[in-house]
């Protein structure tokens, strides 16, 4: 007799007939046809070279080799019958609660949804939008996707993903680049230039890393979400300064110019978790982000 195992179908074929009692409940019960069942019956006789079942009226009865046989694999169908229906009785894993600010949700990680998907496919993300900085012990949140400079809370753990790199970014249609094509970055200092009420200092920033005087550069116009002053710079009324990674997309299409470039600041994209967290889907996203963040600097 041949040492390799027949074919599992046969065997689950086998077993199904032999605990029921009958080809007709067996094929109910593995959703297949009589026939199939009876295929596979005659398929594993054959491999075992000897009869496992005997007709008995209009019923089957297992010979001394079938009953031998199904002794030695009953239970272990049994076991895996029971292992199958305790982990369907299992919660599913509950949703890991990202949480990050409007402006990066919209712009940045829903675009990226998809390839998040393709690269962790068993993480359940939920997306919490956060306008303000999440308290110590992140409430609610399983992580938070953040630019924020150190020193970080104690009640973090914090995977810091990206060096932030910030730059002016206008409309390649608006009045300004007609103005400004060619020009040095002092020449900012005459365009209408645009902030969030969150970060007023950002043009200064900017400015004294392109080593210029920081009052050359004085926002003109506010807005409250860093999405509606890119969409204002979109639609060419004024200058923009704005995190890379958020522009990334409208500068490759060409909806955006960035003629000076982007300059670093001391603050960081980082991932914070609490800080005895041991969710290894905290890791899993820390890597996945820095790599999509990487690509960016």
């Amino acid at each position: 007799m041949s040492r390799e195992l027949p074919p599992l179908n046969a065997l689950r074929a086998f077993e199904a007939v032999a605990r029921l009692g009958s080809v007709s409940r067996a094929a109910e019960e593995l959703h297949v046809t009589h026939g199939a069942i009876s295929r596979q019956l005659r398929a594993l006789e054959e491999a075992a070279g000897r009869p496992l079942f005997s007709r008995q009226g209009r019923g089957l009865a297992l010979t001394p080799t079938g009953q031998q046989l199904h002794e030695r694999i009953g239970a272990p169908f049994a076991r895996l019958r029971e292992g199958w229906a305790a982990l369907r009785q299992l919660p599913l894993q509950a949703p890991f609660v990202l949480g990050c600010s409007a402006s990066v949700l919209a712009r940045w990680m829903i675009p990226r949804l998809e390839r998040l998907g393709r690269e962790l496919p068993t993480l359940r993300l939920h997306l919490a939008a956060q306008e303000d900085m999440p308290g110590a012990h992140l409430p609610g949140l399983d992580a938070a996707l953040l630019l924020a400079a150190p020193p970080w809370p104690r009640d973090w753990q914090v995977h810091e993903l990206a060096a932030e790199r910030i730059g002016p970014v206008l409309s390649p249609r608006g009045s300004s680049a007609r103005r400004l094509r060619g020009q040095p970055a002092r020449a900012l200092g005459g365009e209408s230039l645009l902030h969030t009420t969150s970060r007023p200092q950002a043009w200064p920033e900017w400015a004294r890393a392109m080593r210029l005087p920081a009052h050359t550069l004085q926002p003109t116009q506010a807005f409250d979400h860093l999405y509606f002053m890119l969409e204002a710079a979109v639609a060419g009324l004024g200058v923009a300064i704005a995190p890379e990674p958020l522009v990334a997309d409208e500068l490759a299409a060409g909806r955006l110019l960035a003629p000076w470039g982007f300059r670093r600041t001391r603050a960081r994209w980082i991932l914070a978790a609490p800080a005895r967290s041991e969710d290894a889907r905290v890791v899993a996203l820390a890597k996945w982000l820095r790599t999509e963040l990487a690509e960016r600097e």
